[in-house]
């Protein structure tokens, strides 16, 4: 499969939850002013599609499915494994809307690349 994602290794991301504001160094950020945040409206408001991409859901998934995408991202040193799903079904449902023809030249190149 192809993450394309970058990953943030669980390390660095330990390392940073470890961190105090106080050792958070702000120095390149220049501090708003009050007519700056007056001015600020809600995440959703400036940019309401982003505010909505994901949908909360429930669904029971066999444990060995869940057991595999965790090991996947623990290989590549991610920490979201439900991205990874996520990522999954994007692609089947990409590849499955996919043209015959796009299906096709696709697994042609990939046998070609593979006998090289």
């Amino acid at each position: 499969m192809n993450v394309n994602k970058k990953v943030i290794p669980k390390s660095d991301l330990n390392r940073l939850d470890d961190m105090t504001d106080k050792e958070i160094d702000y120095s390149d950020i220049p501090p708003l002013t009050d007519e700056q945040l007056s001015e600020m409206k809600p995440f959703r408001e400036v940019f309401p599609v982003l505010g909505k991409r994901k949908s909360r859901v429930t669904i029971r998934l066999d444990s060995d499915i869940v057991q595999w995408f965790k090991q996947e991202v623990e290989k590549t040193g991610g920490v979201d494994y439900q991205s990874l799903i996520n990522q999954t079904l994007r692609e089947h449902i990409t590849r499955h809307n996919e043209p015959i023809e796009n299906v096709l030249r696709r697994i042609i190149r990939e046998e070609l690349q593979s006998t090289k």
